[in-house]
């Protein structure tokens, strides 16, 4: 079965980027979200495998949709996504409970490369 994942950015061209690199290498992308907000309520409702979440979005940002979807599963799997330049954000992000980052420009191979070994990482 393959891999169930949410997709969390707030501009389309990033969600449809990923979606396809994600769907192309063998993954199911099981529901996308805009913002935080909506971010925490599709984990709830899909429970997917693994988030990728942007971290600058209106409503909620990442960081606290990530620190929220912890809050309901502390086994979640999430890797943060950020433009260059956010570093302190990324730091922030691992801290509220990221597993790992992925930098855009998305770059396929990077992409599932952090998606499989946060997959693979226990807790």
């Amino acid at each position: 079965m393959a891999p169930k994942v949410l997709v969390v950015d707030d501009a389309f061209f990033m969600r449809m980027m990923l979606t396809e690199i994600l769907t192309n290498d063998g993954f199911e992308v099981v529901g996308e979200a805009t913002t935080g907000i909506e971010a925490v309520r599709k984990y709830e409702e899909l429970r997917p495998d693994i988030v990728t979440m942007d971290i600058v979005m209106p409503d909620m940002d990442g960081i606290e949709a990530a620190k929220r979807i912890k809050q309901i599963d502390p086994q979640a799997k999430i890797i943060m996504c950020s433009a260059m330049g956010q570093q302190p954000l990324v730091i922030e992000a691992l801290e509220a409970g990221a597993m790992d980052f992925i930098i855009k420009p998305f770059q396929p191979q990077k992409v599932i490369e952090a998606v499989r070994k946060a997959l693979r990482a226990v807790g």
